[in-house]
């Protein structure tokens, strides 16, 4: 296994990929309505990335993948692939999943929206698999292994009665979209790779109301939960600093400091 370990040059090229992708978020947000099918904020991601940031979306064409963005709704876990027929509902839950290519160099988020006006059990899932994610975020710096990070989202998750999709996992990133290490959401502490200064990855934990299986539908993309429950995922890029690390897609809502 080779882990690619980034200069501060490299970092500031993945920082302006990731503050790209963070911005797709930021403005798509206004359009994840009642009534606005998934092609239809695939098409206004695809336009902003294009015209906009003069950048690529990663998805499209990735293995075949026929979207600019992915759209997870509800039951699906993730990968779901934005269609005109999918309109969305009040009650509702999406993830919006954006990968940006700049200058050779990705940065790869995803955020959840409630459409409309949602079930407080719905809402509460969508902040747990929140608190995953920033509780890991806490913790990532030089010495860390990755089974600490993926046992304290797993504890996290479980503690409040959920659970942690196992059939994916986040991964490193920088002039590929997916690179060595694999980050799981679950393990055991003490265990797994140890971080180093420079390290550039993900973390997506995929956190679900029922049980952890999951499945593959027939378009070979579309993952859903195999209980048929919802499913909530956030994603960040990261890099790991002297002492910490640096979110590279942080949105200018969260509380992250910005470089």
């Amino acid at each position: 296994m080779t882990i690619q370990l980034r200069s501060e040059a490299d970092i500031a090229k993945m920082r302006e990929a990731g503050r790209l992708a963070a911005e797709v978020l930021e403005l798509i947000g206004d359009y994840v309505v009642p009534g606005v099918s998934t092609d239809e904020l695939d098409r206004i991601c695809h336009e902003h990335i294009v015209n906009v940031q003069k950048a690529i979306p990663a998805c499209l064409g990735y293995r075949g993948f026929p979207k600019s963005v992915c759209t997870s709704v509800n039951q699906v876990v993730c990968h779901g692939i934005p269609s005109a027929k999918k309109i969305l509902k009040s009650g509702d839950i999406i993830n919006i999943d954006v990968t940006v290519i700049k200058d050779g160099w990705y940065g790869d988020t995803s955020k959840m929206f409630a459409v409309g006006t949602v079930a407080p059990h719905a809402q509460r899932l969508i902040d747990i698999s929140q608190e995953c994610l920033y509780q890991a975020i806490a913790i990532v710096r030089p010495g860390v292994r990755l089974g600490d990070i993926g046992h304290l989202i797993q504890t996290h998750a479980e503690k409040n009665y959920y659970s942690v999709v196992r059939d994916y996992c986040g991964h490193g990133i920088g002039t590929e979209f997916h690179e060595e290490p694999q980050i799981l959401h679950y393990g055991t502490p003490n265990t797994g790779l140890t971080l180093v200064k420079g390290m550039t990855f993900t973390i997506e934990p995929m956190v679900n109301a029922g049980k952890h299986g999951t499945k593959l539908k027939g378009d070979g993309w579309t993952v859903e939960t195999r209980d048929g429950r919802l499913s909530s995922q956030w994603e960040h890029t990261l890099a790991v600093t002297d002492n910490g690390c640096e979110v590279l897609t942080a949105r200018r809502e969260e509380p992250f400091k910005q470089q």
